[in-house]
């Protein structure tokens, strides 16, 4: 029987995956053969993944080079066997997993019963080996390998692998407007943005009227029409559609066929990764056989830069390609002998890339879930070493027995030397911080005198957090992450010089962020997870022109993008993290889909257990609260009012008892008397002025519920509600589901007759609704009501705040029963506590595997940009969706272009004033100097001065200083130490036309 799923700890990735796939995996056991570097990797995001068991087997012992790249091993390991010695460290990642060593012969018998078998650090012979062995018990077959800047990875899932869910897309679920009866039917529904459907997709449907024949038939096959409307064939049979209905797109499983290795060597389909590089799978293909030939006859790789030994490969290149079916007829010799000359070279964040992208498959075989790699990925960054490294190749890439020999075979000492005295700054320790981390300590970074990486978050650690940022243990929930993760660098490296800060970026941290700490710094890494953040570091690096590398990720999907002064464009400043805004009207009376009753759901749970306290907590603590208030609009006035009148007379409890019968009048309230009256106004078959129906389109009819005490949902509802009250209220809680229930059930609920309408037209009517009927009563005698705060000296009030991942809280289990409860008034689907947590938490799916991807790509450009690359070919923006699995490598866009009066400028650029001056004076300066008529100076949303100002303001401004002009309007300088402002000016060409312009920087200077 398989184990439940711990929805606390594996809650963002089972958005990704699911709970029946995470099932599946509970019950797969794991062999990962080779504790390198690269098998480390990909056993760390396994076990994270919760697979039932993995096992890890090495028969080889620790040396100095393991050190460059296997952080679970430390130097006191030394001659140990390596499965052995980070077995231990490796099991405290995930207490769900089994987690064991073995040195065992790797025998037919040892692989029966394994789910997948991984092999990494294996020769070609024993790839074989092995492959045909597991094909034959039925087992999935991994193999990896990373040569200095190469990687490889080759997938065999069996003869027949079935991917349950090819893409891991939510199945489209749409609202029918439509559905015509023709030879070609059609279907028109009711977006928001797009369909979400392709040719060929299969839907099925429920809930129509009229045309109840397509109501759960088979899933019938679509042809899209147009953004909103798709063909489902004949419908000329079937009776008239009259309304409603849900159309849901229907997931089809795919069966791949996979050949052997065997097979896979002569015949090999690829999945490429840089179109850039045509040809260049098919050459690696050849050239990873021809490294195991080469390693046979020579008993060695090839030593690290040699020219001997390049040539030699060579010879065994041609060897395998003229036998080889799948021979290259363009061969690229300059990439080959690059290709030996640092085979004998690992480094961490190539392990991270083929690493991340090898576990994913694991989970993938596992799980049946998402497209497999079929059946080879080759991935090269080449880019990474010097300019043209035939000619001019490192230099002094000797081994000395320290822990970076590994990776000064591939770069040389010097670039060793340069990656230590870096000064960096992480932005973020969460998953891809930790990520980050882990590869920056692994390469070397900021290891030497004066070198530093400063890595800030405000944050703590929650149990949620274990799933993906592996640095964080158990113990250390609720301790900063900064700290936390610093610490855990410095096991991994304790050459590391790293200051954990517990402060958010903003403007409010520029006294702790100031300019001459970002005058100091190297490169900026971001590892942050929302866009406003990013942004504004965006701002910073701009200004102090400071190389900047930015990573995100979505579930099974991520991007990075390389920002660098001058050759590379910027972050984009238009992105908006804020999501589509559901109308009052949709929320409060017209909900269609669970998400607007979700959110129907959060916003009561803030009205009544977060802002209504709180306005009578400032009430009683406040002696100027109703004072203030007083100056606001009569109808916030009178909300305030109302608000305490029932929280402190009409409503107030006095005990449990107290709490419930309020729970039991609010559930009447919300789900059957708000619905009576809506049907009041607007019965089920109300015709409007134009003669159409006014339930229909995105108006669903709804109908009032009836309490039952025997319904759970129902006695949830009471539950939590009562529950959430009595925490308001200081008032001890009860969880006594059988007392709640026949308390409740006792509690006396007054008949509600529904206001008569009144209003002649349907807009008037919809506006009393939406208006909840407010009746505007005498300010005076809600005053008089309300007794004054001596009399409530007893009483303590709790505002609450919204925490999505206590599950003993009442608050998901509040926002669960209201939205479903609400849900059936309207007829739509109701969802579990998974997925609305997921909608009403705002959660974003999260998966190890992605954020190590992310992290092994930007410590890739992080060596590029240490080295000083100056030409943009050699950086890669990257974005990737491994559920297909698609990976899109591409050169970063130059920064784009503008012009005035024959000048051309970037969006690097700016100008520069040396102020305090008038306007007047500002003015004459951009003509004098640029030939442009300024028409408008702002700094942000301010105005400092336009030209559509009227004659007396712009006289006037035109004869203040900027710095005038900001003390008028109540704004202080925010930078004093640099005493520097950022202006925007409007400006007109000496054609008069308006023309794009940089931006000013205006220095104050001091007197």
């Amino acid at each position: 029987m398989s184990k439940e799923v711990d929805e606390t700890l594996y809650s963002r990735q089972l958005y990704v995956l699911g709970h029946q796939a995470m099932q599946k995996m509970s019950t797969s056991d794991v062999l990962v053969c080779g504790l390198g570097g690269l098998g480390v990797e990909i056993a760390k995001n396994i076990i994270l993944s919760g697979v039932r068991s993995v096992t890890l087997h090495d028969t080889t012992t620790v040396t100095w080079r393991d050190l460059t790249t296997q952080y679970f091993l430390r130097a006191s390991d030394l001659t140990k066997n390596r499965a052995l010695a980070c077995c231990l460290r490796l099991a405290e990642l995930n207490s769900y997993v089994s987690v064991s060593a073995s040195v065992s012969e790797v025998t037919q018998e040892f692989l029966q019963g394994y789910s997948v078998v991984v092999l990494t650090d294996t020769d070609l012979e024993e790839q074989v080996r092995v492959s045909q062995e597991c094909r034959r018990l039925g087992i999935s077959f991994l193999s990896a390998a990373t040569y200095g800047v190469f990687g490889q990875l080759f997938c065999d899932f069996g003869k027949s692998f079935t991917a349950e869910d090819v893409d891991g897309r939510e199945p489209a679920s749409l609202r029918v407007a439509d559905i015509t009866r023709e030879e070609e039917g059609v279907v028109t529904c009711i977006v928001n943005q797009r369909l979400g459907l392709r040719d060929g997709d299969l839907v099925t449907f429920s809930n129509i009227k009229g045309m109840t024949q397509l109501n759960h038939c088979s899933p019938t096959e679509v042809k899209v029409l147009n953004p909103s409307s798709f063909a489902i064939g004949d419908t000329r049979s079937f009776s008239e559609y009259e309304g409603g209905g849900v159309v849901t797109q229907v997931k089809v499983p795919k069966t791949f066929n996979f050949k052997s290795l065997e097979e896979s060597l002569a015949a090999p389909t690829f999945v490429v990764v840089d179109e850039l590089k045509s040809g260049r799978s098919q050459v690696l293909h050849i050239a990873f056989q021809a490294l195991h030939q080469y390693v046979k006859k020579a008993g060695a790789l090839p030593r690290p830069w040699n020219d001997e030994d390049a040539n030699k490969f060579l010879e065994c290149f041609y060897d395998v390609n003229n036998t080889n079916p799948a021979k290259v007829e363009d061969v690229n010799e300059n990439i080959l002998r690059i290709f030996s000359k640092v085979a004998s070279g690992t480094l961490a964040p190539m392990n991270s890339v083929i690493g991340s992208i090898a576990s994913q498959e694991v989970i993938k075989a596992c799980s049946g879930k998402f497209t497999p790699v079929f059946q080879w990925l080759y991935f090269d960054a080449v880019e990474c070493l010097p300019d043209d490294p035939l000619q001019f190749p490192p230099k002094d890439v000797s081994s000395r027995d320290n822990r970076y020999d590994a990776q000064v075979a591939v770069f040389g000492r010097q670039l060793q030397d340069k990656l230590g005295g870096l000064k960096l700054f992480v932005v973020g320790a969460g998953a891809i911080g930790c990520e980050l981390l882990k590869n920056l300590a692994m390469i070397g970074v900021s290891v030497a005198m004066g070198g530093n990486i400063t890595l800030t978050d405000m944050d703590h650690i929650e149990k949620s957090n274990l799933n993906r940022q592996f640095l964080f243990r158990p113990w250390d929930i609720k301790k900063s992450k900064a700290t936390t993760a610093a610490a855990a660098v410095i096991v991994m490296n304790p050459e590391v010089n790293i200051t954990p800060h517990q402060v958010r970026v903003g403007p409010e941290a520029e006294n702790i962020y100031s300019p001459e700490f970002y005058k100091n710094l190297d490169i900026v890494a971001n590892a942050l997870d929302n866009l406003e953040a990013r942004q504004y570091m965006d701002r910073r690096c701009w200004y102090y022109r400071k190389p900047m590398l930015e990573s995100g990720t979505l579930g099974i999907k991520g991007s990075v993008q390389v920002v660098l002064p001058h050759l590379t464009d910027r972050f984009p400043a238009h992105l908006s993290s804020r999501d589509g805004d559901i109308p009052l009207c949709t929320l409060r009376s017209f909900p269609n889909c669970i998400e607007h009753t979700l959110q129907w759901a959060r916003d009561m749970f803030e009205g009544e257990f977060c802002h209504s306290p709180e306005i009578t907590r400032q009430y009683l603590e406040d002696n100027d609260f109703l004072k203030r208030s007083s100056k606001l609009s009569d109808y916030d006035y009178q909300s305030i009012l109302r608000n305490l009148k029932s929280s402190l007379e009409d409503d107030a409890p006095h005990n449990f008892s107290d709490c419930i019968a309020w729970a039991r009048r609010h559930w009447e309230t919300n789900f059957r008397n708000q619905i009576v009256q809506l049907l009041e106004y607007f019965p089920p078959n109300y015709v409007t002025s134009t003669g159409s129906h006014f339930w229909s389109g995105s108006k669903r009819c709804p109908h009032p519920l009836k309490y039952d005490a025997e319904n759970p949902l129902h006695l949830d509802y009471v539950v939590s509600a009562a529950n959430l009250r009595a925490q308001v209220y200081g008032i001890p809680q009860d969880r006594d589901r059988l007392r709640i229930s026949q308390l409740a059930a006792a509690v006396k609920i007054p008949e509600y007759l529904p206001q008569v309408r009144s209003e002649p037209n349907d807009e008037d009517a919809e506006a009393s609704i939406e208006s909840g009927f407010f009746q505007k009563v005498y300010i005076s005698s809600l005053q008089d009501a309300i007794a004054p705060k001596e009399h409530f000296q007893h009483l303590k009030i709790t505002p609450l705040t919204f925490e999505k991942d206590d599950n003993t809280n009442f608050h998901m289990d509040f926002v669960v029963a209201a939205s479903n409860l609400r849900a059936e008034n309207y007829e739509i689907d109701p969802a579990d506590k998974h997925k609305s947590k997921k909608i009403a938490g705002k959660i974003v799916p999260a998966i190890a595997t992605s954020t190590a991807l992310v992290a092994g790509l930007v410590s890739l450009e992080l060596l590029k940009v240490a080295q000083g690359h100056k030409h943009i070919r050699f950086y890669r923006n990257m974005s990737f969706n491994m559920a297909i699995p698609c990976f899109v490598l591409s050169q970063p866009d130059p920064p784009p272009e503008y012009e005035y009066n024959g000048v051309k400028w970037t969006t690097w650029e700016r100008f520069e004033v040396d102020g305090d001056m008038t306007i007047q004076q500002f003015l004459d300066l951009f003509w004098t100097k640029h030939s442009l008529t300024v028409t408008l100076v702002a700094r942000g949303n301010l105005t400092l001065y336009s030209n559509l100002f009227n004659q007396s303001d712009r006289s006037r401004r035109l004869g203040q200083t900027v710095t005038e002009i900001l003390e008028e309007l109540g704004e202080a300088c925010q930078e004093p130490l640099s005493r520097t402002l950022m202006l925007d000016i409007g400006a007109n060409d000496t054609d008069g036309a308006f023309v794009t312009v940089p931006h000013v920087e205006y220095k104050i200077q001091h007197t």
